[in-house]
């Protein structure tokens, strides 16, 4: 199963590649990934069907038990049947549906390829914890697709909405999983199942268990996320509507229903939910006249309905269920395709403007009708097989008698509901009929049409007309054929889906067995459909004083209005709690903060901490002076209004403390902290050029005195911590044993290096996806124009010339231009030689002949170095993490020389590649081991012999390294792209009297900046 997981993984990353060579035709290429579930699935049918449960582990983290479980019985091939197969005809239909010109179609393929890999695992994952973050990756990707008209309100919106619902649920349901794990002592989920704890607690987690269920499958009151999302383009809602995303939630109640449906607490919020799901979906679906939104709150009613059917804890009602859940898939997702197939070739899904479509686009008509007669129930399609078990399924309920009568008409009474609004549906897409007027209705007025592909509805529009509708390509009819004729032939074999599902419906714990038959005779379940069938045609005949009918009755608020006012008296809560706690002063913040840390642990240590009997002061006196000078500096920072100053001082106590770590014998610390302080002191240094240079123009004598306690107090409360710390350890610190494990299993002495990429290689992996993150976000705040992929190149500068011609960081007086001219007599003679290619770019008094020979000399040492750091980090000082400083520091030498164009011709390259490829790098040589067999982080180490080198050690956790090495370049790139060219370039144009991002022409954010000062 896991190189199935990897095969999406792997199409979904290259689905952007396939789309920009192919189009949209590399959809058909995508399909594979979900095809391949499927077909894996149907290679496991027969030991499924003999009741054999195949089992795979793989080990994730094995000092906390974190396994990749993954296990198929029944309910999981079904389910992984279902979303493979599904999966790979909708794709197969996005290569019709998309125009060829369609913008995001890079993002949409391997965003929905995502989803089925994530939805894939999550029906087959046998641990809990594992299921939890499937779960939460189809919500994100969902979140994605619902999405993904990003320039259109409602479809923000729609997304927003479903994804704070469904995150909720999903927390709820996190916690529920939790506690059944702690509980049962096991986080295997088929051993929780088999195994059931009990108790107050798992009554708890059963409650979680329900709630997130309820959010995931839009059961009321939380169903309205559900319409809202058809602002999703229309394969999306095919997918993840109607056999993925909203079945999850199905699929927990089924996956659980064997161990709890005995409960109270479960049978009544169960009965609860999907009774007054169907219903209220049912209702409402009656009075839509937009096709997609007849469909969802169809899908509303019939996801309570199959919740109703796998949570009520009958093997009757299960069979049944599981049934439904197969029978559903198909007819919904033909429907939903259908509806798109509609909307592209008539611009329309108003059944009031539809009329003779079923003419012009017979196979769409027809694979329609198929579907919706499954959706009604008739024979002898899937949905009439998988209904008439569930009736038969409800009359011999084992439950109390008032469970099985509101279970049982509650369904009948769903039913009749269904059979209207499906005829409803196909009748006002397909039939020829005259423009009606629209009932007063208000028909869900709070979805906004426009959102999705089709045209705002207008009750004044004009009919379509079917002559001018053109036929549809294959594509976009074939797999809405195909899943029609799926349900009418699995309907036309029930023998063969009953030795398929029952055996997991076998391991409920009451009731009598389900059967699914075409014909069981005349019994009271045929009587109920006979009755369902006339009130659903007579609901449908009359439904315009159904509408009118639903119109004057009284109308309760909205769901989804209740909702949104909800969250925006959130919104101003939050704004009234910022508003009186966030002050808008750092330093205040700052200083609560510190005090808190100061007085808390300061109380502490201060009364309950006994202290170290003996203290030794320094072991070399150069300890001390390096700490005296690190407190002078401090103290000194502290008082100080100057914001360059107080920088300077910071650094230099940065300094003094890589000079404490020297001391006491770690070089790669002080190299590191050496590194950093520089890079810091540099990048605070380019930020003070936009900052006034003074803390505040008042004096405020008194405020030196709070900064200076407040550090006092925090440096003390530090230092206490650091020697009672030690003293109330009880066991032997596990470092004791990480230089012998470094050398033996990481392949390195150098213990440091070896902790960050092998030991402790996950701290890094998070430590490198923050950098990712700040970079990101430090480029977000700084540029306020288009931030391209461009670089900026020499060759690429526009040279201006005349009074604006002064170059970068020029328009300042320069006295010294005459005695830099004296004896030249030739005008075209350049005024030095050329040690840097864009050094010309500088103003002419901004150039130093000296820095920039100084810097022509030791860049390339500087890049020798850092390539000897990075390769010997593993035994000696150095490391990833360092070379990329180094490097770092290089380009600033370069930038400060040159400015930057100088930049670009240093790192000829967008930051953006290097922070994606060493993350990309980091976690691919993390998982690269998981798929051999391995752990993920594992290295491993290689004895090579080479003809010039001779022995070679290599390790594989070299490649983790240069992924650091290349996210720690990429920050630094991208803050001197952010914080210094880009600020050079607001300087410039604040000079010239423009905002700094303004722009006479929209394309001119785009064209290179004119530079000058290349003779004088």
């Amino acid at each position: 199963m896991l190189y199935v997981l990897v095969a999406h993984l792997a199409m979904a990353l290259g689905a952007p590649a396939l789309v920009s060579l192919w189009g949209r035709r590399a959809f058909l290429v995508m399909a594979l990934a979900p095809a391949s579930a499927a077909v894996y699935a149907l290679t496991w049918t027969r030991r499924v069907m003999e009741g054999g449960h195949p089992t795979t582990v793989h080990e994730w983290v094995p000092g906390i038990g974190l396994e990749l479980a993954f296990r198929m019985d029944t309910l999981s091939w079904l389910m992984l049947l279902l979303v493979g197969g599904v999966g790979a005809l909708v794709l197969v239909y996005c290569s019709a549906y998309f125009s060829p010109t369609a913008q995001g179609l890079r993002r949409f393929g391997g965003v929905l390829t995502a989803f089925a890999g994530a939805m894939a695992g999550l029906v087959v994952a046998d641990d809990v914890l594992l299921l939890f973050v499937f779960w939460e990756l189809t919500t994100v990707f969902s979140y994605l697709l619902i999405g993904h008209y990003a320039d259109r309100k409602a479809g923000r919106r729609a997304a927003m909405q479903a994804i704070v619902l469904t995150t909720a649920g999903g927390l709820a349901m996190l916690v529920g999983l939790v506690v059944l794990g702690v509980q049962a002592g096991t986080y295997r989920l088929s051993e929780i199942v088999a195994d059931p704890p009990s108790g107050g607690a798992v009554t708890a987690a059963v409650v979680c268990l329900l709630v997130g269920a309820a959010t995931k499958s839009a059961l009321v009151p939380l169903h309205f996320w559900l319409p809202a999302a058809m602002a999703a383009p229309t394969p999306v809602s095919a997918y993840l509507h109607a056999a993925a995303m909203v079945k999850a939630g199905v699929y927990l109640v089924a996956r659980f229903a064997p161990a709890y449906s005995d409960t109270t607490v479960w049978r009544t919020l169960v009965i609860a939910l999907g009774a007054g799901t169907m219903l209220v979906g049912g209702y409402r679906a009656l009075r839509q006249y937009d096709l997609k939104l007849v469909l969802a709150f169809g899908t509303v009613s019939q996801l309570g309905f199959i919740v109703l059917l796998v949570g009520l804890g009958t093997r009757g009602a299960a069979l049944a269920g599981l049934a439904m859940i197969g029978a559903h898939a198909m007819f919904k997702a033909t429907l939903f395709l259908v509806v798109g197939a509609v909307d592209a070739a008539t611009g329309t899904r108003d059944l009031r403007r539809l009329t003779g479509v079923g003419r012009a686009l017979p196979w769409t008509a027809t694979a329609g009708a198929l579907a919706t007669a499954s959706m009604i129930g008739l024979p002898p399609f899937a949905g009439y097989v998988a209904k008439e078990a569930a009736l038969e399924g409800l009359l011999h309920g084992q439950g109390p008698a008032w469970v099985d009568a509101v279970a049982l008409w509650s369904v009948v009474v769903g039913s009749m509901l269904t059979t209207a609004y499906s005829l409803r549906f196909w009748w006002g897409a397909f039939s020829s009929h005259k423009r009606f007027a629209g009932a007063p209705s208000r028909a869900n007025e709070h979805v906004d049409l426009r959102a999705s592909r089709g045209p705002a509805v207008e009750p004044d529009e004009p009919v379509v007309d079917p002559s001018r509708i053109k036929p549809l390509p294959l594509l976009l009819v074939a797999p809405a054929v195909v899943l029609a004729v799926l349900g009418l032939a699995a309907g036309l074999v029930p023998h063969l889906g009953e030795e398929l599902l029952q055996p997991y419906a076998e391991a409920y714990p009451a009731g009598e067995p389900g059967h699914l038959v075409l014909w069981a005779g005349f019994t009271p379940a045929l009587a109920l459909t006979v009755l369902i069938l006339v009130v659903g045609v007579l609901l449908f005949w009359q439904r315009s004083r159904v509408e009118r009918f639903q119109a004057f009755l009284w109308s309760v608020p909205e769901a989804d209005v209740a909702y949104r006012r909800t969250m925006r008296r959130l919104d101003d809560l939050a704004a009234d709690v910022t508003a009186v706690t966030q002050r808008g002063s750092l330093p205040f913040y700052l200083g609560i903060m510190l005090l808190v840390v100061a007085v808390g642990p300061g109380l502490v240590l201060l009364v309950q901490t006994s202290w170290p009997e003996q203290l030794k002061a320094w072991d070399r006196p150069a300890q001390l002076a390096a700490v005296l000078a690190i407190c002078v500096a401090s103290v000194l920072a502290a008082r100080s209004r100057r914001r360059l100053k107080a920088v300077v001082l910071i650094g230099i106590a940065g300094y003094g403390n890589a000079v404490v770590f020297l001391l006491h014998g770690a070089p790669d610390l002080a190299l590191t902290q050496v590194l950093v302080e520089t890079v810091t002191l540099v990048v605070m240094v380019l930020v003070l050029r936009r900052l006034p240079p003074y803390f505040s123009d008042r004096p405020l004598a008194a405020s030196r005195w709070v900064r200076l306690g407040i550090g006092v107090a925090v440096g003390v409360a530090m230092m206490g911590l650091a020697l009672v710390a030690p003293l109330a350890r009880v066991a032997v610190p596990i470092s004791v044993d990480f230089p012998e494990e470094a050398y033996a299993w990481g392949g390195g002495r150098n213990i440091v290096n070896v902790t960050l990429v092998d030991i402790r290689a996950w701290d890094t992996m998070g430590e490198i996806s923050v950098l990712l993150a700040a970079a990101t976000g430090v480029a977000s705040l700084v540029f306020l124009r288009v931030r391209s992929g461009d670089v900026l190149r020499i060759a690429d500068a526009r040279v201006a010339r005349g009074p604006q011609g002064q170059g970068i960081w020029g328009g300042e007086p320069d006295p010294g231009a005459a005695l830099r001219r004296r004896g030249v007599t030739d005008e075209g003679q350049p005024r030095m030689s050329v040690w840097l290619s864009a050094g010309r770019t500088l103003a002419p008094q901004r150039r130093s002949v000296i820095f920039e020979v100084v810097t022509r000399v030791l860049f390339h040492s500087m890049i020798v170095f850092a390539l000897f750091l990075l390769f010997s980090g593993h035994n000696q000082p150095g490391g990833g993490f360092a070379a990329g400083l180094v490097v770092g520091i290089a380009l600033v030498v370069r930038y400060l020389a040159g400015g930057r164009y100088e930049l670009g011709e240093a790192a000829p390259v967008h930051p953006g590649i290097l922070l994606g490829l060493g993350l990309f790098l980091s976690a691919g040589v993390g998982l690269v081991p998981l798929l051999l067999g391995g752990s993920v982080l594992q290295s491993a180490i290689i004895d090579l012999t080479l003809p010039v080198f001779g022995h070679v050690k290599l390790v594989t956790t070299l490649f983790f390294d240069i992924g650091v090495f290349l996210v720690v370049l990429g920050l630094v790139l991208d803050i001197l792209r952010t914080l210094g060219a880009e600020i050079d370039r607001q300087g410039e144009r604040t000079a010239r009297g423009q905002e700094p991002g303004e722009d006479s022409d929209p394309m001119s954010a785009l064209e290179p900046d004119a530079i000058g000062g290349g003779r004088r």
